[in-house]
């Protein structure tokens, strides 16, 4: 099953292209709209995505917070 977060994000991206994957973040996030917690919780709620999709975008959120600090 692809993973809904990763096609939002670009898809799947080498470590290495910080810039690229940076560039593609703040599109994103230019784009995305309402509470991104709630949007994550809906795709598990709807089965879109796995608890454990789940947990990997949780982990990776608090991974680029504190990048982003």
């Amino acid at each position: 099953m692809a993973n809904p977060l990763f096609g939002m994000m670009g898809g799947n991206m080498l470590p290495g292209n910080m810039g690229q994957i940076m560039q593609q973040f703040q599109q994103f996030k230019n784009t995305f709209s309402g509470d991104p917690r709630q949007q994550v919780q809906q795709l598990l709620t709807s089965g879109k995505i796995s608890q454990s999709q789940y947990n990997q975008a949780v982990q990776m959120a608090n991974a680029m917070a504190q990048m982003l600090r």
